[in-house]
């Protein structure tokens, strides 16, 4: 299973972003998938998940401002990020989990800018 996450980049405070990641190699669908993201110097957190189903889960931090979506394939996942902050600066991980595995994509750098 490879996951390829793309979109990321640089792009100035206030601005948007949407990150896409398309998992490859798996004949069933995940049962959850989620961007995590780790700025320098901290450790790797949650940012966003969704189920098969359509359920979400945000972390605090982004409530409001980012939304977590599935396409029609179940096998890709899209972060929609809009008034980006410098805080939100970070390399951002592609997750996805099913009974017994976990997987996770090679990670793509946001950078915003003040």
């Amino acid at each position: 299973v490879q996951l390829q996450a793309s979109g990321g980049g640089l792009v100035q405070a206030g601005g948007s972003l949407r990150l896409s990641c398309a998992a490859s190699g798996s004949r069933t669908s995940f049962n959850v998938m989620g961007w995590y993201r780790q700025a320098p110097g901290k450790q790797r957190e949650l940012v966003a998940a969704i189920t098969g189903a359509g359920a979400t889960d945000y972390s605090d931090f982004v409530k409001g401002r980012f939304t977590i979506s599935r396409g029609n394939g179940m096998n890709t996942v899209y972060l929609q990020m809009n008034s980006l902050t410098i805080e939100d600066t970070a390399v951002y991980y592609c997750n996805a989990r099913k009974l017994y595995e976990e997987h996770w994509g090679q990670g793509t750098l946001v950078t915003v800018s003040s």
